[in-house]
């Protein structure tokens, strides 16, 4: 059963986070559905909206939480805990907040009276838009637009053109603008039968000479805010990881409750007692947190010795993971031996 949403959205970077926690086991729950449907079914589209995931991106001047990068990244990750597509078209929904540092603030409310709307389509310049008196005519193809199925408004990216020639920088370069414009004005292309992601809905769309007024286009060139966590035209790309943690987490999870009651077939070790598989769990664990040492520091003995030089069993010799090594571990080691214990 899907939780019911409450009336107030988070709209704090300890709210939202919180908010996202709390639907990751529903997400989960659905997620065989999800990849069946291959989009999010409108409850899940509003359990989202609900955490306040596609308001991170705006600004305190429309009310936003004005979340940094780092922060979108952790609530990105505990949706991806739950199901990657939701958190996949999470992180491409919540970008009309980021795109509001690039746009006049009449257009930005007008566009959005709300900043819980969520907007997908692709950046990269898939049409041309010829300039026109006020704005452009925009006509084009585009690919992997991952929940447009859902979008309150879809995005494009464009070459600008003028009497159908190409027009150019200041440095050479062809004029790349990005359009907005409602999702009725899109034609949807279903090509998206693939093995991962399934449930993003990423299909094709086209658009056929659609006038776009200027004000709802804006260029990466010219960043409206200049400064704070929000104003690097690189932003779009900084949060993407948050999913594949989230994913990785979900993994080492699935994997430390199989190795619970594993045993190796031909030793008759339990998983949870073999020293490689702690060494295994135990880093992975160790780089899915963030805090895996240096090599310099990871293959080193504590005498200083370097333990990559002869066998794997320089660093430790247990008889089982659970006792103390006569020689000393390094760090790394004594983290994975101690994750692995905790299964047991």
């Amino acid at each position: 059963m899907t939780p019911a949403l409450s009336r107030e959205i988070p709209n704090t970077a300890t709210s939202i986070l919180a908010a996202a926690k709390a639907i990751a086991p529903a997400l989960r729950a659905r997620s065989a559905q999800i990849e069946s449907d291959r989009r999010l079914p409108s409850d899940v589209v509003e359990l989202l909206r609900g955490t306040g995931v596609f308001r991170m991106g705006f600004g305190t001047e429309f009310g936003g939480p004005a979340l940094t990068a780092a922060e979108q990244t952790r609530v990105l990750e505990a949706l991806a805990y739950g199901d990657t597509s939701a958190a996949w078209c999470a992180m491409v929904g919540m970008d009309s907040g980021l795109f509001s540092t690039y746009m006049a603030p009449d257009a930005v409310r007008e566009l959005f009276p709300t900043m819980d709307e969520s907007i997908a389509g692709m950046l990269a310049p898939g049409g041309r838009a010829e300039r026109v008196a006020d704005g452009y005519r925009l006509s084009g193809q585009w690919s992997f637009a991952s929940g447009i199925s859902h979008a309150d408004w879809v995005f494009a990216g464009a070459h600008v053109t003028h009497g159908g020639d190409v027009v150019r920088t200041p440095g050479g370069n062809p004029e790349w603008r990005v359009m907005l414009l409602p999702p009725r004005q899109v034609q949807l292309i279903d090509r998206w039968h693939t093995t991962g992601l399934n449930g993003t809905g990423s299909l094709d769309y086209t658009i056929d000479d659609v006038f776009v007024p200027e004000q709802y286009s804006f260029s990466f060139r010219e960043p409206r805010v200049s400064t704070g966590p929000l104003s690097t035209p690189d932003l779009q790309m900084r949060k993407m990881p948050g999913v594949a943690l989230g994913v990785a987490r979900a993994a080492l999870d699935h994997a430390r409750e199989v190795a619970r009651t594993k045993v190796d077939r031909s030793t008759g070790v339990p998983w949870s007692q073999d020293y490689q598989g702690a060494v295994h769990v135990g880093g992975v664990r160790d780089g899915v947190r963030g805090d895996a040492p240096r090599r310099s520091t990871a293959l080193s003995n504590t005498d200083g010795t370097d333990s990559t030089k002869g066998s794997a069993r320089t660093i430790c010799r247990p008889t089982s993971v659970s006792r103390r090594c006569s020689r000393g571990c390094t760090p790394s080691v004594r983290r994975a031996r101690s994750s692995v214990v905790s299964m047991t």
